[in-house]
């Protein structure tokens, strides 16, 4: 199961959050309008908030009478059509990884050439997080009006504006604008693997351009996907609600199970109040909050000048944070459904804990003038192993066990309320981040060490092991 984070709307989260991630839905997509079928033939099911991430065989028996041909020809245009199409969804993921990765190379230049206060580039840092409050509060909504396809437009063209913005900046308002611009496109859609790859490529090449190129290649995935979206389908829940097309029978399904969820779906977030719904809302809520204060966004944002204050060479510490992300990322997507969500996250908080201890007392033994040779090397493995453990479990584990654990009928509610908790908690450390380092390095990372070991206790205590259970033996456990 692929790791991912879904920033649902909060007024339309009823449809939206019940419904497919922006990338998947577009791939299956191809598969229902295309009408592939075989004697074994797949239909890959993708239900983020429902379901987290299934594939279920289907025979001929059921779909033979769908349609298609097993022509090696037009097989051949399917696949091309349905990697075209993901590929051109997943630019709005790496997009984000750009921007989430940008400002700890850019960091030295942009003070540089700004003038910027430690406090007006903390804020520059953490406005993306305010954005994406924004965007996540209005994007069920808005994909409600205007559809998937048409949300992504909406999107790119904020994300496009906001790296113009930066690449162009001559004061700090239009960096903050930019960078609000796209965390609000950002907001809107759903991102999935692919932030890895756009996080490490701006980590590794900005550290070889000026911080207005790095920028400008951010606008690049925005802009290549508002062009291929006009090559690609809208999907077919959108399609289902009534526009005009020939979707006919695959249609009739969808419409039944959006009539289903629109049915069940009527749980405000007063009703989250239950307490039949604490232990769910808790492990949600607790797992993000957790997460967010254990320092990752922080020291992803701040990682150049982390490395800086260990006077080691940031430009190395920011390459190695890069090479190292792709490949723990897909390690994790093999380990998740092999070792469990719950022994795999409490390995991964273990690991960070004892990760910001090392660095901790790296940046101790370097205020008190003691192994000077040594503790910049300990910063270095700190952080590179603060980075693995973080990206096999703590990264993506959240959204899968916040995709399981909730009722049908509240999940629109609930996963508004864990996503909004995650962009708050993100804003206030990224925010603070600066100001709290400042006052004591070692202090920051002895905290943030605190904070994941106490996300160990909270899973072994309060989370229960999802790994091969159906969901209503999963939410049975949690409401019981």
């Amino acid at each position: 199961m692929v790791p991912f984070a879904c920033p649902y709307g909060y007024k339309g989260m009823k449809t939206a959050v019940l419904d497919q991630p922006f990338e998947l839905h577009l791939t299956f997509f191809f598969f229902e309008r295309l009408k592939i079928s075989s004697r074994s033939s797949f239909i890959f099911h993708f239900s983020s908030m429902e379901e987290g991430l299934l594939v279920e065989e289907k025979t001929a028996d059921k779909y033979g009478g769908i349609g298609g041909s097993d022509d090696g020809d037009s097989s051949s245009s399917i696949t091309a059509a349905v990697v075209f199409s993901t590929a051109v969804a997943v630019c709005a993921s790496f997009t984000y990884g750009c921007a989430t990765g940008y400002t700890s190379p850019a960091e030295s230049g942009i003070i540089d050439d700004l003038a910027l206060s430690v406090a007006e580039y903390s804020f520059f840092g953490s406005i993306l997080t305010i954005g994406g409050i924004l965007g996540a509060a209005i994007g069920g909504k808005i994909t409600d009006l205007i559809g998937r396809r048409g949300t992504m437009w909406f999107s790119e063209i904020f994300c496009t504006v906001g790296w113009l913005a930066i690449a162009f900046a001559k004061d700090h308002w239009w960096l903050d604008l930019g960078r609000l611009s796209i965390g609000f496109g950002s907001g809107l859609i759903c991102y999935v693997l692919m932030i890895c790859c756009g996080f490490s490529l701006t980590f590794f090449v900005g550290t070889i351009i000026s911080w207005r190129i790095l920028a400008l290649i951010g606008a690049i995935p925005c802009i290549l996907q508002v062009i291929g979206l006009f090559f690609i389908p809208e999907s077919p829940r959108w399609l289902a609600k009534g526009v005009n097309a020939d979707i006919s029978q695959e249609a009739a399904e969808i419409q039944d199970y959006t009539g289903a969820f629109q049915h069940l779906s009527e749980a405000r977030i007063l009703d989250l109040l239950q307490r039949r719904y604490a232990h769910s809302l808790i492990v949600g809520v607790g797992l993000m909050v957790l997460q967010q204060f254990g320092g990752s966004n922080a020291i992803q944002y701040y990682a150049s000048a982390i490395f800086e204050s260990a006077d080691f060479s940031s430009t190395f510490g920011i390459r190695a944070m890069a090479i190292l992300q792709i490949p723990v990322i897909l390690l994790a997507v093999f380990l998740i459904d092999k070792c469990g969500r719950r022994p795999l996250l409490m390995v991964s908080a273990a690991g960070m804990c004892l990760s910001c201890l090392v660095v901790a007392l790296s940046f101790l033994l370097q205020d008190l003038h003691q192994w000077k040779e040594i503790t910049p090397i300990l910063v270095l493995i700190g952080i590179l192993a603060y980075t693995a453990n973080f990206s096999m479990g703590v990264a993506g584990l959240p959204w899968v066990v916040m995709s399981e654990i909730f009722p049908i009928n509240i999940k629109g509610s609930a996963g508004s309320l864990v996503t909004l908790s995650h962009w708050f908690c993100s804003w206030i450390t990224t925010y603070t981040f600066n100001f709290v380092f400042e006052w004591s390095s070692a202090g920051t990372f002895l905290l943030f060490s605190i904070i994941c070991g106490a996300t160990v206790l909270f899973v072994a205590k309060l989370l229960p092991e999802t790994k091969g259970r159906r969901l209503e033996e999963i939410q049975a456990t949690m409401i019981g």
